[in-house]
């Protein structure tokens, strides 16, 4: 599978937790190595765990190295004070991450993407962009008026 099949997927995980995920935006993760997908998540009902959280327990170890399609950039700081997804990320291994929308929002915005590529992480931004963007329409519309 290319890596637009693999994000097509994550969007695809998107789409059914839409409209179940309470505040937070509807996204989806799916992690890849050597072609393979090693784990997929979504956001949960209520809004947690987050998808990046669900497709790295499923990784486990293997995630070392592997890259990442996740339709929303990770979030960079948790509200409830937990390790952020960017932080996952980043202690899981994972070598690339494909990001479809850049996140509004003051707990990215940003800032998960900086950190990524501190760690040494290659980030690429904007595969589907449109497609996760109307996906969280709502949600783009509130933050991106502050």
């Amino acid at each position: 599978m290319s890596g637009a099949a693999h994000m097509r997927r994550a969007l695809e995980l998107a789409t059914h937790a839409a409209g179940r995920t309470g505040e937070n935006p509807a996204v989806g993760c799916v992690v890849v190595k050597d072609g393979a997908v090693i784990g997929e998540g979504a956001t949960a009902e209520g809004g947690r765990p987050h998808a990046e959280e669900s497709a790295l327990a499923q990784a486990g170890a293997r995630a070392r190295g592997a890259t990442a399609y996740i339709t929303l950039e990770p979030c960079a700081k948790r509200s409830s004070g937990g390790v952020s997804c960017t932080d996952l990320l980043i202690q899981a291994g994972v070598a690339r991450v494909a990001i479809a929308a850049r996140d509004p929002h003051p707990f990215a915005a940003g800032v998960g993407i900086e950190r990524l590529r501190a760690a040494g992480v290659h980030v690429e931004i904007g595969l589907f962009e449109a497609e996760a963007r109307a996906l969280n329409a709502a949600f783009f519309a509130r933050w991106e008026r502050r």
